[in-house]
């Protein structure tokens, strides 16, 4: 039984192989501190998990839902009443909104919505991986736009081949940025608006973090920007700052001809979220805001004692702006290194585990990535670990 082509194209899923080594680390008698997968570690709010249960009670929740049920209707209008709110676009909630299965799974059903075998789509790279992945399932040509320290992990759109600029029908954006947490400033997100119009390409912005921000830093949505209608979809989850990801419920705005599209394909593949999931969306999205504030307080508490700590063991990482992930070069005394040598060393020698670099893209090689997943006194413990191992003789 052979897989399909496009299956060969795949790697393995990154943090397959990392459970992997932290189950033979187990297997060792080594207690992981994890700071591998961005999987928040806090409960969804209560009054959201309370709302859940209660309408998973009611029997009539339990069938397929439809875009035409009344509590779908109500979760596209809290989605489009929460957007005015949060970034002063107004949405139609009956064309604009698509609520997915987790934004991860319109991401990559947006590739296959779109991609024929000839398409090419222009991704930023290191990337969240199923933005590249995608592409590949589609069967569509996958061009990277390598994101470089020294650009502040902006792509260089006029470095684009022009070859494969007409060939391009899909780009994506995803700021603030996993895994380099980098943010971009809006005259670049302008640029690219334009740039998408000029060459009519589809422009996916990814912004999963857009809560996730610290020091005042705000982030707009790419729909602010005057003509990116004509291009532009955008993707959330409450996956992050609601602490709901393991419920998969996210959604897609923006523009209608390419969320119609979207919506045909699943159609064919999808029944709908689990009406009481969509019911606790609509409470997480018009309810209280506060719990959102506190998980991004946490985080930047966190942020603060793992970058100071691993400062005092000599590894100089820098301070994100925004997401909860550190994004930090390999230290110089094991940068001979690959990325995925040096995790697997600390997984062994430490007991802790990150991402490596090039599970985002070959341009993350030499690279890791901290997930902000731990208590505080884990994330000490870790760095104290850490050190052990950059004192090892080579």
């Amino acid at each position: 039984m052979e897989e399909s082509n496009r299956m060969k194209r795949l790697s393995r899923y990154l943090f397959s192989i990392i459970d992997d080594m932290k189950k033979e680390a187990r297997k060792n008698g080594l207690d992981i501190i994890d700071l591998g997968m961005g999987n928040p570690d806090k409960p969804a709010p209560q009054h959201v998990v309370d709302e859940l249960c209660d309408r998973a009670r009611m029997p009539n929740n339990h069938g397929y839902s439809r875009s035409i049920d009344k509590v779908e209707c109500d979760l596209r209008q809290a989605i489009a009443e929460w957007y005015r709110k949060k970034f002063d676009v107004k949405l139609d909630p009956d064309t604009e909104i698509v609520p997915l299965i987790g934004s991860k799974e319109g991401i990559a059903h947006l590739s296959l919505a779109f991609l024929n075998n000839d398409d090419v789509a222009l991704v930023p790279n290191p990337a969240y991986p199923v933005h590249f992945n995608g592409v590949l399932i589609a069967g569509g040509i996958l061009h990277n736009l390598p994101l470089k320290e020294e650009n502040g992990f902006l792509p260089v759109l006029e470095d684009i081949p022009e070859k494969m600029l007409k060939k391009s029908k899909l780009m994506f954006l995803s700021y603030p940025h996993n895994p380099t947490a980098a943010i971009a400033p809006p005259a670049f997100m302008k640029k690219a608006v334009e740039f998408a119009r000029k060459h009519r390409i589809i422009l996916a912005n990814d912004l999963t973090y857009s809560d996730i921000v610290f020091d005042g830093h705000k982030i707009p949505s790419i729909l602010s920007i005057p003509g990116a209608r004509e291009v532009a979809i955008e993707f959330h989850t409450l996956s992050k700052s609601y602490n709901m990801a393991g419920w998969r419920i996210g959604f897609v705005v923006g523009n209608a001809d390419i969320l119609r599209s979207l919506s045909k394909l699943k159609g064919y593949i999808d029944f709908g979220l689990f009406k009481p999931i969509q019911y606790a969306a609509i409470k997480a999205l018009s309810g209280p805001q506060g719990c959102v504030k506190q998980q991004v307080a946490l985080y930047k508490r966190r942020r603060d004692v793992l970058v100071d700590a691993l400062k005092k063991i000599g590894w100089d990482v820098p301070k994100p702006k925004a997401t909860f992930y550190i994004w930090a070069r390999i230290p110089d005394k094991y940068s001979a290194l690959t990325s995925m040598e040096f995790v697997s060393l600390l997984i062994k020698e430490a007991g802790v585990a990150i991402a490596p670099g090039t599970g985002f893209g070959e341009y993350g090689e030499g690279y890791v990535r901290f997930a902000l997943v731990e208590e505080e006194d884990r994330l000490i413990e870790a760095a104290k670990r850490i050190k052990k191992v950059l004192e090892m003789e080579a």
